[in-house]
């Protein structure tokens, strides 16, 4: 018998096709860009474009629809405390969570068509239940998508690659939104749009099965997940900070997820009541999506490393004067100025302070992403909720919106000035190589 060929000298072992794709690092990068567009862009977000829709179908008011979008972010919030809460809970079942990147991402991208699909239920008394839960598979896929992405990404030596990821929100939200504008001009209902999500969000999570592969790592407190490198990429933990600077941290970007929320929630019904009959209302919101889309890829360019507090601050500038654009010139011009300058910092305010948290907490960044995003989950509650208060007390619509804008861009600023006394404060020295 012949004897079997010898493998050639200086070849590399071959690795199982799914793990050599999984260690890729635009293979890493699509599909965390993929999995955020299912969970923020559809999860969250399709709510925004198809409620003209519900509005239209007098399936509800805005008051109502105002407390159905704060119940999502009510979702959004629980699902952000059981992620910072899981290393305590894994603790306490006596459970090694091996498999707990492939059960959550996986199950909240299945649950996230499932439950998009369910609004097309003419069940009115169920939906605030339905965007309950859609708001905690959302917090529950961002953060351990952030987290196993940042983590393999800086271990593979391209940290910055993980801004990337940030772009799957925005191109989420103009698939959606370009989508929910055909229908209106089909004249189809606000079902038929919910049916359609639910669907996409299925084929989406499909595409990126085989990539989301995470058997081997250990998303909870203490794991090298979380220590995967340093914010400069070095390896090298940086010593725990004071609990004073996550305090403000955490105060600063819980009033960033306020600052945006109104404006991300309604801004296609702000439109229409500023300017009734114009053939531009349903392009605003893919607008902000391809604003949102910039800015990620922008951030991805950047040179990593130094003081992403000084990034925040420009960031937080910026949203405010979109906010301020679409309320202070409702025109034309006007939306589309606030549509790009909202949607350029928003995945870019999360992608630093997610850095930030890893300066900080090196050995804890899985619970510390969840706890900031329990605080942006909280500023989301407050800001529909504040809506349906003032459209309830104050005349009309427009004087309610307005109102609530001009409370949003304020927060911005006040955001914008923790983040200055933060670098006063507390200097970052540069790490030592």
């Amino acid at each position: 018998m012949r004897s079997a060929p010898s493998p050639a000298p200086n070849m590399p072992p071959t690795a199982p096709p799914a793990e050599s794709a999984a260690q890729r690092p635009m293979a890493i990068a699509l599909a965390g860009m993929v999995a955020l567009a299912v969970a923020m862009g559809i999860g969250r977000f399709a709510f925004t474009p198809l409620l003209p829709m519900m509005l239209h179908d007098g399936l509800l008011d805005l008051p109502g629809a105002s407390w159905l979008a704060s119940a999502n972010y009510f979702g959004y919030l629980v699902g952000a405390v059981l992620c910072t809460l899981q290393p305590w809970l894994w603790a306490r079942l006596r459970v090694l969570p091996l498999f707990a990147f492939v059960t959550l991402v996986r199950g909240g991208l299945v649950a996230t068509g499932l439950l998009t699909l369910a609004m097309a239920w003419p069940a009115p008394a169920a939906w605030p239940v339905l965007r309950f839960a859609a708001g905690v598979t959302s917090a529950v896929v961002f953060v351990y998508t952030s987290g196993w992405c940042m983590a393999r990404l800086a271990r593979l030596g391209v940290p910055a690659l993980s801004g990337m990821i940030y772009m799957g929100p925005g191109a989420g939200i103009v698939l959606s939104g370009l989508a929910a504008s055909a229908m209106t001009a089909w004249h189809w209902r606000a079902a038929a749009g919910w049916v359609l999500f639910g669907l996409l969000a299925w084929v989406l999570a499909a595409s990126v099965w085989r990539t989301l592969r995470g058997s081997d790592e250990r998303l909870h407190a203490g794991a090298p997940a979380g220590q995967a490198a340093g914010p400069t990429g070095s390896g090298a933990s940086a010593p725990p900070q004071g609990r004073a600077e996550m305090a403000w941290l955490a105060l600063a970007y819980g009033l960033a997820g306020f600052g945006y929320i109104i404006t991300a929630t309604f801004l296609p019904v702000i439109a229409r009541t500023a300017l009734p009959g114009s053939a531009w209302l349903d392009m605003f919101w893919p607008i902000f999506g391809l604003g949102v889309m910039a800015g990620a890829l922008l951030v991805s360019r950047l040179p990593h490393g130094g003081d992403f507090r000084l990034r925040l601050i420009v960031c937080y500038v910026l949203q405010a004067a979109g906010v301020a654009a679409s309320l202070y010139r409702p025109s034309l011009a006007g939306f589309v100025l606030g549509s790009v300058l909202l949607g350029l910092p928003f995945t870019a305010i999360t992608f630093f302070a997610m850095h930030e948290v890893r300066r900080l907490r090196p050995a804890q960044a899985a619970s510390f992403i969840g706890l900031l995003t329990a605080m942006y989950g909280v500023g989301q509650i407050l800001g529909p909720a504040l809506v349906a208060l003032l459209l309830r007390r104050l005349p009309d619509a427009a004087t309610g919106f307005a109102l609530s804008l001009e409370v949003a861009a304020a927060a911005l600023f006040v955001g914008a000035l923790i983040y200055a006394g933060m670098v006063w404060a507390y200097p970052v020295r540069a790490a030592k190589h």
